[in-house]
């Protein structure tokens, strides 16, 4: 298999100044490099101008790029684009959730911090900051980061340069910092949860990821290219999709974005039974979007005067979507969009079978 590597040299000095040695270091970026790990799909207009705009931010000096989007619009994925078309494709990518670490720990994580610096510190520890130095760090859910650890992220974006806990001297960076989220920052500054001055610092930079109901051009071309994605992977060979997943394909209103296409077609290319991926392969969600329709229809469409059960009508859709299903638990409970371990609660409950 033909790999693909970079090289980075760096020039040794003696104590004159005076060139000594040269150091090469070589990187395997295959597997960073893989077109599934930064291939945008932009055929839609909107998709097109927005991935226009990311390359040219990709290839200028910017230092701070804040990336903003619904969940699974594919910020992740712009995030790399931003790093592997840049200068700084040889460089270190590493991204992190701000959301999924505890506060506690996240600035340590960050920041690292010297021997001794608290109770458990019986060793330096790097922090991410400079694993990422010379190139991307990917700062995912930015919103999340409490305020007081927002004040040091300031400076060190101003500064270019940081402090491990408990250090003593500063460490310079050069340093690309992508910030993502999917909350309304601007309304986070107006009620005190994000500090004014660091949304503008990273807001020098702002790409919008467009939601893919926003470009529906993009959904055929997106299920193609993760068809053939998963026939690699599963090995399996399903040649397309049927004419009437098509239709439901495009009439979904994609509330998970990018992802939840993503999920729906890795579903199908697992069950599926046939040359192509039918409706019957797909999530319920889109294969069936008026079940949940359908099985209120003979509830009432207002509260009477005389009130009604909440109790009879719950135990009645229960018992519908068993019905509907066979009796199978897993289908009745993705039909009602609750857990199963939710279903088993309210079988029992009502004392259904």
């Amino acid at each position: 298999m033909e790999r693909l590597v970079v090289m980075r040299t760096t020039q040794m000095l003696d104590e004159d100044g005076k060139l000594s040695g040269v150091v090469a270091t070589i990187k395997d970026i295959t597997e960073e490099a893989a077109p599934e790990k930064r291939a945008i799909i932009a055929e839609s207009a909107l998709m097109r101008e927005v991935l226009s705009f990311v390359r040219r931010v990709a290839a200028s000096e910017a230092t701070t790029i804040l990336l903003e989007g619904e969940n699974g619009t594919g910020k992740d994925l712009v995030a790399k684009t931003l790093h592997y078309q840049s200068l700084r494709q040889a460089e270190p990518f590493i991204a992190i959730n701000c959301a999924a670490i505890p506060e506690t720990l996240l600035e340590s994580e960050l920041f690292g911090y010297e021997k001794g610096a608290f109770t458990d510190a019986r060793n330096q520890k790097r922090g991410i900051f400079e694993l990422a130095d010379k190139g991307t760090l990917f700062l995912d859910e930015i919103g999340e980061i409490p305020l007081m650890l927002q004040a040091k992220l300031l400076r060190v974006l101003e500064d270019q340069s940081f402090r491990r806990l408990g250090g003593l001297k500063d460490i310079k960076l050069d340093l690309r910092v992508v910030a993502a989220t999917n909350k309304n920052l601007r309304e986070a500054v107006k009620e005190g949860a994000f500090r004014q001055d660091l949304y503008f610092r990273l807001n020098v930079i702002q790409i919008t990821i467009p939601a893919l109901r926003e470009r529906t051009d993009d959904i055929l071309p997106l299920t193609n290219f993760f068809v053939e994605h998963y026939n690699r992977k599963f090995k399996r060979n399903i040649e397309g999709v049927s004419e009437g997943s098509v239709r439901l394909l495009l009439s979904h209103d994609w509330p998970g974005n990018v992802r939840e296409l993503r999920n729906a077609i890795e579903r199908a290319m697992i069950l599926e039974e046939s040359s192509h991926i039918t409706p019957s392969s797909l999530p319920i969600a889109i294969s069936r979007p008026d079940g949940s329709a359908a099985m209120a229809a003979n509830l009432p469409s207002e509260i009477p005067n005389e009130g009604l059960s909440l109790e009879d009508n719950e135990r009645s859709l229960l018992a519908r979507a068993l019905e509907k299903t066979n009796g199978n638990q897993t289908q009745a409970a993705r039909l009602l969009r609750i857990t199963r371990d939710t279903l088993r609660y309210k079988m029992k409950k009502f004392n259904l079978r």
